[in-house]
C-alpha cells in the first residue's frame, strides 16, 4: 500500500497537491464553525439511578435540578423588608415568564431559611429550566446579562450549575483561540530552527494544519448526529499540530537520509514513504487505539476525545504518506541539507548509559520514582465552581453562597418515591444524617429529626400521590465527601422504593461508573498496544518493556497532577484554586492521550533500532545507531508537542491546565530519560532476548519489505 501511495505521490505530485489544497480549503471553511456546534456535557451517567430520578422529576413533578440561581442582595435593610420583598417578587414574576422556566422557587414564596443568608441580607431564587444542555446554555448566554442588575432596591447576580457550565464552555473556546494564535507561529519558528530550511518547516506545518482542520470538520459533522464536547476541539488542535510535526519530521528526515545515501529525488521520496511511512502508520494506529479506549465510558465528554483522536490520526497519516511525499517530489531540493554529525549529545548519553547499565538505570529510576511518589496521595473528588478562574461571575456567586449561607440549596439531593407512602418518619430519619441541613417533605420541613415548619419547596407531590423529598445539604457537606453523603441517603430505609438524584447524585453516579469501567479501558489500551508493537517488532519482550516504561512515565505525570493541582503547589504561578482532589475523568483522558503519545515515540525509536539490528545483528550497535538517528528528531518533536500542550497552562479552565501541564511533562520525560537512558539500558541488559518470540507467534507478524535492498523502488 505504501509503495503504491509513494508512486502515486511521485508520478502525480501536482494533482495530489492540487487536490490536497482544495480539500484543505473545504475543511477549513466547514471546520471553522465547529465550536458553535459542539456542547458541554453534564456530569451524569446514562441509565443510573440519579438519571432515572431526574426523568421522574421532569415527567411527573414538572421540576428538576436548579439550573439557574439568582443571588439577590437587599441594598437597604434586609431581605424581609417590605421594599425589598416587593422588588424581589417582581423579579420572581419576571423569571417565571421566561420561555424555558418550569419551576421557580424563591425565599419570598417558600420562607425557607435554607434560601436565606445568615445575615439576612441575601436570598436565593432557584429556577429549573426545560430543555437539553445546549438549549439551556444558549438561553443563558442572553439571559444572564439581562438578569444581572442593580436597582435602588436590589443587586442581582447569576449563578447555578448550568451558568457555571456555560462559562466553562466560553473559557474553553477562548483557550482554544488563544492556543491557536500562540501555538502556530511558535511551531513554525521552532521547525525553522530544527530544519534550517523554511520550506521544510512550512510543509510540516501543512501536515499539522490538515490534521487540525480535518478533525474539526469531522467533529462538526459528527455533531449533527450525536453530542460532541467542546473540549474535543482543544484536543484536535494540540494533537493535530503535534502529530503533524512528528510525522513530518520523520518523513523529511528519512528523505534527507536517502538523498545523502545517493538516491535521486524520486527514489528518495519513494524510500522515505515506505520506510518512514510504515513507522507513521504503526504510530497512528497506536495513538488511535489508545484514545478509542475512551469509548468504553458512556459519557459523550470522553467519547468526543476518541472521535477527535481518530480523526486527527487519519488526517495526519494521510498527510504524511501521500501529501508530504508529493510535495517532496516537487520541492525536495528545497528541504535538503548536509547529513547530521556522526555523534550527538543523546547518542553519547545512550552509549554512556549502556556502558554502565545498572548504575545509569538505577539513578534514573530513582529520580522517576521520587517524582511519581505524590501519586500515592491521589484523591478523587467532584467538580465545582473552582474549575473557573477567580473573579468569573458564576464562581463569585457560588463563593458568596458558600460563605454566607448555612445550606447549599442549589445542590439539593432529590429523593423520588416510586409508590405512594407516608413520608413523615422517613423525612425525620433523613434530616438526622450528618451533612443534611434540612429535608423538605410534602407535610413540612424537617431538621434534626423534627418537623420545623412548612416545606421550603413546591411540587413535592405528583398527581398520583407519589412524593419527592428535597434533601438540602450543608455547605460543609458539599465541600467534603459528597459521594459518602449520597450513599448515606441511599442507605436510609424508605417507606417505598426510592431513587436518589439531584446534582450530588448525578456526580456520584458519574464517578462510580467511570471508576467501574476504568480497568476495562486500561486493559484494552495495554493489550492493544502490546499487540501492535509485537506486529511491528516480532518480539515478545520489547512490547512488554515498552509497556512498563510507559507506565513509569505516566506515574510521573500523575505524581505531578497530585503535587500541583490537588495539593496546590505552583497554584499561584499557574493561576488556579486547588480543591484538594482531582476530578476523575481528566486523569482517565490524560492516561489515554499520554500513553498513546509515549508509544508514538517508542514506535519511532524501536522501528529504527529494529532496522539497524536486521542489518548488523548487533543489539548494542543497533541501539546506539537507532538513537543517533532518531533521538534528535524525537527530542525536537517532543519539545514542540510539549510546548503546544503547555499553551493551555495559560488558559482559564483548570481541566485544560491539568491536561496541558501533565501531558507536556510526560512527553518530555518520555523523550529524554525514558527513551535515551532506560530504553537502551534495558535492551543492553536483555541482549538477544530482546528479539525472541515463539515460532507460532512469528507467523502472525506483519512482514515488511527489505528497505535496504530497495525492493520497492
Amino acid at each position: 500500500m505504501l509503495t503504491r501511495l509513494g508512486r502515486l505521490a511521485v508520478r502525480r505530485s501536482r494533482a495530489v497537491l492540487t487536490g490536497a489544497l482544495l480539500v484543505l480549503l473545504g475543511l477549513g471553511a466547514y471546520g471553522a464553525g465547529a465550536q458553535q456546534d459542539l456542547d458541554l456535557s453534564r456530569w451524569s451517567a446514562p441509565g443510573t439511578e440519579s438519571v432515572r430520578a431526574g426523568d421522574l422529576l421532569r415527567e411527573d413533578f414538572r421540576t428538576g435540578n436548579p439550573d439557574l440561581a439568582l443571588l439577590v442582595t437587599a441594598r437597604d435593610g434586609d431581605v424581609d423588608s417590605a421594599r425589598t420583598e416587593r422588588a424581589a417578587r417582581e423579579l420572581v414574576a419576571e423569571v417565571a415568564e421566561l420561555p424555558l422556566a418550569r419551576d421557580v422557587t424563591s425565599y419570598w414564596d417558600a420562607g425557607s431559611s435554607a434560601l436565606r443568608g445568615e445575615d439576612r441580607r441575601r436570598a436565593l431564587v432557584l429556577v429549573h429550566l426545560a430543555g437539553n444542555a445546549t438549549e439551556i446554555r444558549e438561553e443563558l448566554a442572553a439571559l444572564s446579562p439581562r438578569l444581572t442588575r442593580t436597582t435602588p432596591e436590589l443587586d442581582v447576580r447569576v449563578g447555578g450549575q448550568e451558568e457555571i457550565s456555560r462559562q466553562v464552555g466560553e473559557e474553553a473556546r477562548a483557550d482554544f483561540l488563544r492556543a491557536e494564535a500562540f501555538g502556530l507561529p511558535v511551531v513554525v519558528l521552532l521547525l525553522i530552527l530544527v530544519y534550517r530550511r523554511t520550506v521544510a518547516a512550512l510543509l510540516t506545518v501543512g501536515v499539522g494544519l490538515l490534521s487540525v482542520l480535518g478533525a474539526l470538520a469531522g467533529l462538526r459533522l459528527l455533531a449533527q448526529f450525536t453530542e460532541v464536547s467542546t473540549f474535543a476541539a482543544n484536543l484536535a488542535l494540540v494533537l493535530g499540530l503535534g502529530l503533524g510535526v512528528d510525522y513530518g519530521l520523520f518523513v523529511i528526515h528519512r528523505y534527507r537520509e536517502e538523498r545523502g545515501a545517493g538516491r535521486d529525488r524520486e527514489a528518495a521520496v519513494l524510500a522515505a514513504t515506505v520506510a518512514a511511512g510504515r513507522t507513521v502508520v504503526f504510530s497512528g494506529i497506536t495513538v488511535a487505539v489508545s484514545l478509542c479506549a475512551l469509548l468504553v465510558f458512556p459519557f459523550f465528554f470522553l467519547s468526543s476525545f476518541a472521535y477527535a483522536g481518530v480523526l486527527v490520526v487519519l488526517c495526519a497519516v494521510a498527510g504524511a504518506v501521500l501529501v508530504l511525499p508529493a510535495a517532496l517530489a516537487l520541492w525536495g531540493h528545497r528541504v535538503e541539507r548536509p547529513a547530521a554529525p556522526a555523534s550527538g549529545f543523546w547518542h553519547r548519553t545512550a552509549l554512556a548509559a549502556m556502558r554502565r547499565p545498572l548504575l545509569a538505570g538505577a539513578g534514573v529510576l530513582t529520580v522517576l520514582l521520587v517524582a511519581a511518589a505524590p501519586l500515592l496521595g491521589l484523591r478523587f473528588g467532584l467538580p465545582d465552581e473552582r474549575t473557573l478562574p477567580a473573579g468569573t461571575s458564576s464562581r463569585t456567586t457560588s463563593e458568596i453562597v458558600h460563605r454566607e449561607f448555612a445550606a447549599e440549596p442549589t445542590d439539593t439531593v432529590q429523593v423520588v418515591l416510586t409508590e405512594p407512602a407516608d413520608t413523615r418518619a422517613y423525612a425525620a430519619r433523613l434530616s438526622r444524617i450528618p451533612g443534611v441541613h434540612q429535608v423538605d417533605a410534602p407535610d413540612g420541613a424537617y431538621r434534626d429529626g423534627r418537623r420545623t415548619g412548612a416545606p421550603g419547596q413546591d411540587r413535592l407531590t405528583a398527581p398520583d400521590g407519589r412524593a419527592r423529598l428535597a434533601v438540602v445539604p450543608t455547605q460543609e457537606a458539599m465541600y467534603g465527601n459528597v459521594p459518602a453523603l449520597v450513599e448515606r441517603i441511599r442507605d436510609t430505609a424508605a417507606p417505598a422504593p426510592a431513587l436518589v438524584g439531584g446534582y450530588p447524585g448525578e456526580t456520584t453516579d458519574f464517578r462510580a461508573t467511570l471508576l467501574d469501567r476504568l480497568p476495562i479501558a486500561v486493559g484494552l489500551v495495554l493489550v492493544a498496544t502490546y499487540v501492535i508493537l509485537f506486529l511491528m517488532t516480532g518480539s515478545v519482550l520489547l512490547p512488554l518493556k515498552a509497556t512498563v516504561l510507559n507506565l513509569l512515565s505516566l506515574s510521573v505525570m500523575f505524581g505531578c497532577l497530585v503535587w500541583v493541582f490537588q495539593d496546590g503547589h505552583l497554584s499561584g504561578l499557574l493561576g488556579f484554586t486547588p480543591t484538594g482532589s482531582i476530578e476523575p475523568s481528566i486523569p482517565v483522558l490524560m492516561f489515554c492521550v499520554a500513553y498513546g503519545l509515549s508509544m508514538d515515540y517508542e514506535v519511532f525509536l524501536l522501528a529504527r533500532i529494529k532496522e539497524e539490528h536486521e542489518r548488523t545483528g548487533d543489539t548494542g550497535r543497533a541501539v546506539g545507531e537507532g538513537i543517533r538517528r532518531s533521538a534528535p528528531l524525537i527530542t525536537a518533536a517532543a519539545g514542540i508537542l510539549a510546548l503546544s500542550f503547555l499553551s493551555y497552562a495559560t488558559g482559564g479552565v483548570v481541566f485544560l491546565k491539568e491536561l496541558g501541564v501533565g501531558t507536556a511533562l510526560t512527553i518530555l520525560v518520555d523523550a529524554t530519560l525514558i527513551r535515551v537512558v532506560l530504553l537502551p539500558v534495558t535492551m543492553r541488559l536483555a541482549g538477544r532476548a530482546n528479539w525472541w518470540a515463539p515460532t507460532w507467534l512469528r507467523r502472525l507478524r506483519v512482514r515488511e519489505g527489505d528497505v535496504l535492498r530497495g525492493e520497492y523502488v
